[in-house]
């Protein structure tokens, strides 16, 4: 399967529905529930779960689980807030547990 513009993506691993563009990969060095996870600029076709705070491994944030639109299976999450000055270069970002997506071209 090709990209939406010819650019490869990643997908829902559970329907295959499109979630990020390769080029808004910002980082593949987080970590969350089920091991590595990864950092986008963007994401389409997900919405997203309720505000809460919560330590992470590097702060206390506002985020909000990120749902596939189509078969609602939890990819991961938003940064919404973030209590830390050194880590608002997160806010807005996408992390996306690897487990959780394929990689199409």
């Amino acid at each position: 399967m090709e990209g939406l513009d010819g650019h490869p993506l990643y997908s829902c691993n559970r329907c295959r529905n499109p979630i990020a563009l390769r080029h808004n990969l910002l980082s593949k060095d987080f970590k969350a529930r089920s091991g590595q996870a990864y950092m986008f600029s963007e994401a389409m076709n997900v919405v997203l779960g309720e505000k809460r705070e919560q330590q992470l491994i590097t702060g206390r944030f506002v985020v909000a689980d990120v749902y596939c639109s189509n078969c609602k299976e939890v990819l991961g999450w938003k940064y919404l807030k973030s209590f830390e000055d050194s880590q608002r270069y997160k806010l807005g970002r996408f992390i996306i547990e690897k487990a959780k997506i394929l990689k199409e071209y």
